[in-house]
């Protein structure tokens, strides 16, 4: 075949802003698994969110392993209208791509009810969730973008606490789920709170990853 004949060579293929997030990912994941030093894991994340090409990205991670796999989101699955938790002296959690009702009924007598929002399922703007915390807590989980009422608790003796996640405040990031708590607490808590960080990520003061 003479060189007039060969094929044209195609340029490669330029990466998303979701290509470099991708890798940057992995190799954070990589940093916490103790496979990079955090002058590497530095060194490859300037270059990961400065790439161009797919070859400037697999050059980063061809001495790690792959990405660990992740979970499809649940498209077929439908809100329920009300869920209710009812808690003796043991724990419920709610984790992971869980479908987010429009209400839901908690009730805590000595025990603890965790709901974590940051990978849901949300298919609607309000959840409502009505609770009595006698003694225990509820924790929920959230990410910017999610908006936690609490003005309509009564609290006898404990506490009530929200706490908004990095980039929500001051930065008026679009809110897609507002969840209005009405209730009572006795002696125990309710706290909204972002994830928490690990430790490679408090140590590099990076938020956590939503």
């Amino acid at each position: 075949m003479t060189e007039e004949n060969l094929p044209e060579r195609r340029p490669e293929l330029r990466v998303s802003h979701e290509d470099r997030d991708r890798v940057a990912e992995q190799l954070r994941v990589a940093a916490g698994d103790g496979r990079l030093t955090i002058e590497e894991l530095d060194e490859r994340l300037d270059k990961a969110l400065t790439a161009r090409t797919e070859s400037d990205l697999a050059a980063l991670v061809t001495d790690l392993p792959a990405p660990r796999g992740e979970v499809g989101p649940v498209k077929a699955a439908k809100a329920k209208d009300l869920v209710r938790i009812d808690v003796g002296s043991s724990s419920v959690s709610r984790e992971g791509e869980w479908v987010v009702p429009r209400a839901m009924d908690v009730s805590i007598r000595s025990g603890s009810v965790k709901l974590d929002l940051t990978s849901a399922v949300i298919s609607h703007g309000i959840l409502r969730i009505a609770t009595e915390v006698k003694s225990g807590s509820l924790t929920i989980v959230t990410r910017p973008g999610i908006v936690v009422d609490t003005d309509e608790i009564g609290v006898k003796s404990g506490s009530v606490k929200v706490r908004v996640p990095r980039g929500g405040k001051g930065t008026n990031p679009e809110t897609f789920l507002r969840v209005e708590i009405v209730g009572s607490v006795r002696s125990g808590s309710i706290l909204a709170r972002p994830p928490r960080r690990g430790f490679f990520k408090w140590l590099l003061r990076r938020p956590p990853k939503y």
